[in-house]
């Protein structure tokens, strides 16, 4: 499959005019006068320069990797079939639908864009961060730029105490099964060679409680609403966890709160002074 060049570069500069920086969580400036996204803020959104970009709009840009490619589709704000669309004119196949599940649909990412003073997470069907808010990074760590089976939360359980101690101890029994119920669901509807499946068979070969409650067959567990932490800083929170799925992608979007007036209200609007200036 060849490269459109020109076809790429007028697919990007009509998106880039179609956006507005409200739709990437960025700010309107009194005197902006740009219609759509300028070259540079878009660069900065697909993580890559401003020359890069602008070559690929001129049409006179290197043959971008597939890699890059996906990051433009999430910069963009691209649907799936806008995505799909992008990889045929770079001279790409599409991803396939197992391999789709780490780009985020443009109505989640918009909600997500405006979290901006609570924690929140994108995660996938694996429990696998692909994005955080800077509240989020202060509540659990920078776990968005985890790499290889570390970055399922899941496996992390098994593996890593530093995991387990952000929870209140007496809730480590049932985590231990939701992650094997929640592993073996993913496996049922993915299958046997699945990344589920992979994960699964790594925790069999290193976790004896992994093994245990894996043979139990445990399906149907779901998280509860209330999460006790254990923050190194702050103590113990009860926050809340709302819920928002987007069934297209296999993704969910984790927001957490806590009851005004609560000790953990109070902890949590402390929170923002161990947040990162960027981060997500």
């Amino acid at each position: 499959m060849a490269i459109d060049r020109t076809g790429l570069a007028e697919f990007l500069r009509t998106r880039r005019g179609t956006l507005q920086p409200e739709d990437v969580g960025l700010r309107r400036g009194a005197r902006r006068r740009t219609e759509g996204l300028r070259r540079e803020e878009v660069a900065a959104l697909c993580h890559m320069s401003t020359d890069y970009y602008a070559r690929l709009e001129r049409a006179t840009g290197p043959l971008p990797s597939e890699q890059m490619i996906a990051s433009i589709a999430q910069g963009l704000h691209l649907t799936g079939a806008e995505r799909d669309h992008l990889f045929r004119l770079a001279g790409h196949s599409p991803p396939a639908p197992a391999a789709a599940g780490e780009h985020i649909g443009p109505g989640t990412l918009r909600i997500f864009d405006r979290l901006h003073d609570t924690p929140a997470e994108i995660v996938t069907e694996l429990g696998e961060t692909l994005r955080q808010t800077p509240l989020g990074v202060a509540l659990t760590g920078d776990t968005a730029s985890l790499t290889g089976p570390e970055r399922s939360i899941g496996f992390r359980w098994f593996t890593d105490p530093r995991t387990r101690a952000l929870y209140a101890e007496e809730d480590h029994e049932f985590l231990s099964r939701l992650w094997a119920s929640g592993l073996r669901e993913v496996m049922g509807r993915r299958g046997p060679g699945s990344r589920a499946a992979q994960l699964a068979d790594l925790l069999l070969a290193r976790s004896d409680e992994f093994r245990t409650v894996w043979d139990r067959h445990e399906v149907g567990l779901r998280p509860r609403e209330v999460k006790r932490y254990v923050h190194p800083e702050l103590g113990a929170l009860e926050l809340t966890c709302q819920t928002l799925l987007d069934p297209e992608q296999s993704q969910s979007l984790l927001v957490y709160t806590a009851v005004p007036g609560s000790e953990s209200h109070d902890k949590l609007a402390l929170l923002s002074a161990l947040a990162p200036r960027s981060a997500g």
